[in-house]
Parts: structure tokens; C-alpha cells; sequence
């Protein structure tokens, strides 16, 4: 199974959300070495508030919309097995709240792409929230930015 971040669209995409399919494949590629993770393989959902919300309700109880959800391999039921040991799981990142947190905190929104990727992958990695995981969070954005130019 090759490595990288396998990216599948369901919903449609805001105008200004910042990249391709393609571009966002290779976006998180940098993104995946830049945490030690090159080899590793991530699916990314790409969804709007609705769906992110019943996923919410639905395996973490909470009530509405977040940005980013992260379902390590291993820990549900319905994701892929035949991705074998590099599989590292799946995220789903809403795209509607890409759109609104990045007019919110005044970022370029490629910036808060690489934010949320970085974020959700060292979730599926098995880190918590903790200094460690927002400092890798910081270098792998500051990576992914120069090495990324859109």
C-alpha cells in the first residue's frame, strides 16, 4: 500500500477553500514527513458542519459542528482494513468550518489547512492535547508552509 494522504471529497468545496485534490494529496504528504510519518497512510473526509456534526454526536456525544475529527486504525469499526500496518486512520475535516475559522482568526486559509491536518494526523498518531503536540503542530505548519507554495 503506498503512502500518503488519500483525499475524498463529499461536499462541495467553498471557492476560496485552498487546493485541489491533488494539491491537497501533496500538501499532506509534506506534512506526514514533516511529523516522521512518510510512510504512513491517512484518509481524509472531506465534509461540510452537517455531516462533521452527526459524526460528533455520533462517536464522541458531543452536540454540532468542530472542525476536525480524528479515528485512529484500529479504534472503529467501519474504517478500511485492508490498509495494512501503515495505516494510521482517518480524519474528517469540515470544510465549512475551514472556511469560517480562517475569515474567524484572520489566517490564509492554507495556513489553517496545514493547522487542522497537522492537528488531526498527530491525533491518529496517539497524541493528546499537550506542549509537545502544539509544538509539532507549530513545525509541521511552518514546514508545510515553506516547502508548499500555492
Amino acid at each position: 500500500m503506498p503512502s500518503g494522504l488519500r483525499v475524498l471529497r463529499e461536499t462541495r468545496l467553498d471557492p476560496k477553500f485552498p487546493l485541489s485534490r491533488q494539491e491537497f494529496a501533496l500538501f499532506g504528504q509534506i506534512i506526514l514527513d514533516s511529523l516522521g510519518l512518510a510512510e504512513q497512510v491517512v484518509t481524509v473526509r472531506l465534509v461540510d458542519d452537517r455531516e462533521i456534526s452527526r459524526l460528533n454526536r455520533e462517536f464522541l456525544h458531543c452536540v454540532g459542528p468542530t472542525n476536525v475529527l480524528s479515528f485512529p486504525a484500529g479504534e472503529v469499526e467501519d474504517l478500511p482494513d485492508g490498509d495494512g500496518d501503515n495505516f494510521l486512520g482517518e480524519l474528517a475535516l469540515s470544510v465549512d468550518a475551514l472556511t469560517r475559522e480562517t475569515a474567524l482568526y484572520g489566517q490564509p486559509p492554507v495556513a489553517h489547512l496545514a493547522r487542522l491536518l497537522a492537528h488531526g494526523i498527530l491525533h491518529l498518531a496517539g497524541y493528546d492535547h499537550s506542549d509537545e503536540m502544539y509544538a509539532l503542530t507549530d513545525a509541521a505548519v511552518d514546514r508545510a508552509l515553506l516547502e508548499y507554495s500555492v
